[in-house]
C-alpha cells in the first residue's frame, strides 16, 4: 500500500481534488488517480482498500473557505473590497469571485499561486498521515510563501529619465487619492498646505531612483530619493493600486537601501513621510529598521466640539 508522493502524482491529485462530479481513487500499485467506474470498467475492485485508497476530500466549502482565507488576508485593499462583496453574493459566489479576478491580473495570478499552496499543503498534511500509519517520518518542505513567488513577476531597475511620464502618471493618481481621502474623512476639500507638506515638490527621477515594472514592461511603481548631504529623503515612493499588497513598496525600498548601503557611503540617515492613508506601510518601516522620530497630528474643529 506504500507509495511515493512524487511531483506527477501530486499534480494528478490537485486536478482530481477540484473535479466536483466524480469518486476518486488512487491506485497505490500503479501511482494514478482514477474514478470508481473506470476501475469497475477495467476490471479492478473499487473496494480493495490495499490498493485503492481515496484522495483527500475537496469540497465546495473548502474552496469558499480558501477564498475567505485569501481576501482575508490580501493587502490590497481595493482588491479586497470587491472580493469581499463578491463573496457576499451568495448564489453564483465562484463565477463572481472569479470574475472579479479577472480584472486583476497581477492578483489573480496571487490567488492561483496562493490556492496552489493551500491545497499542497492539505495533500502534503494526508500523505503524512498515511506515513505515520506506516511508521514512517514525515516529509515535506514547506511550500514557497506566496508573495515571494508572486515577486518573481516583476523586475526592479534603476529608474531613468525615459520613465519620468510614467511616474508623473502615478503620482498624479496618488494625489487624486489622498485628496478623496482626505475629503471622505474630513467632511472638505484638503488645504493646500497639508497637500505640500504630504508631498513635497515633486520630481523624478532625483538623485536615487528605482522602478518597479511587470515582466511585460508594465510600470507598476518607483522610489524616488533625494540627498541632502548625509541624509536622504525618499520623496516619493508610490504603486498603482491594482499592483499594491504584492510587497512591491517593501522591495523597492530594499533596493535603496542595499544600494546606498554599497554605493553611497557617506549617507547616514534615510527619511520618509508616510502620509496617514498608507499607515499600514509603517510595518514594513519598522521591519526595515526605521524609527518614528516626529509625527504630525491634525485637529478637526467641527468634528472636534460634537
Amino acid at each position: 500500500m506504500q507509495f511515493d508522493l512524487d511531483e506527477a502524482l501530486l499534480d494528478q491529485i490537485l486536478f482530481a481534488m477540484e473535479d466536483q462530479d466524480g469518486e476518486f481513487l488512487l491506485d497505490t500499485q500503479e501511482g494514478v488517480i482514477s474514478t470508481l467506474e473506470e476501475i469497475e470498467e477495467n476490471g479492478g475492485d473499487g473496494e480493495d482498500d490495499e490498493r485503492y485508497i481515496p484522495i483527500p476530500e475537496w469540497t465546495s466549502n473548502d474552496g469558499f473557505r480558501l477564498m475567505e482565507k485569501f481576501t482575508t488576508i490580501l493587502r490590497n485593499p481595493l482588491v479586497k473590497t470587491e472580493l469581499a462583496n463578491a463573496l457576499d453574493r451568495g448564489r453564483g459566489v465562484f463565477r463572481a469571485f472569479k470574475d472579479t479576478l479577472t480584472n486583476h491580473p497581477a492578483i489573480e495570478r496571487l490567488w492561483y499561486t496562493f490556492k496552489e499552496r493551500e491545497m499542497k499543503r492539505a495533500v502534503l498534511d494526508w500523505y503524512n498521515a498515511l506515513r505515520e500509519e506506516w511508521g514512517l517520518e514525515r516529509i515535506g518542505e514547506e511550500p514557497e510563501e506566496t508573495e515571494d513567488l508572486i515577486l518573481e513577476d516583476f523586475r526592479f531597475r534603476p529608474g531613468t529619465v525615459q520613465d519620468e511620464e510614467q511616474a508623473r502618471k502615478l503620482h498624479h493618481e496618488c494625489i487624486v487619492e489622498l485628496q478623496t481621502h482626505f475629503e471622505r474623512n474630513k467632511g472638505g476639500p484638503m488645504p493646500d498646505i497639508i497637500l505640500r507638506q504630504s508631498c513635497p515638490t515633486w520630481q523624478f527621477p532625483g538623485d536615487i531612483s528605482f522602478v518597479a515594472e511587470t515582466n511585460r514592461g508594465d510600470f507598476a511603481g518607483y522610489i524616488s530619493a533625494y540627498q541632502h548631504k548625509e541624509l536622504l529623503n525618499i520623496e516619493a515612493l508610490e504603486i498603482y493600486t491594482e499592483y499594491r499588497g504584492l510587497g512591491l513598496a517593501e522591495s523597492l525600498l530594499i533596493q535603496l537601501l542595499h544600494y546606498i548601503k554599497d554605493k553611497n557611503r557617506d549617507i547616514r540617515y534615510v527619511q520618509i513621510s508616510l502620509p496617514s492613508l498608507y499607515d499600514g506601510f509603517s510595518r514594513v518601516l519598522y521591519r526595515s529598521g526605521f524609527e518614528i522620530y516626529e509625527t504630525q497630528y491634525l485637529y478637526t474643529i467641527n468634528k472636534g466640539l460634537e
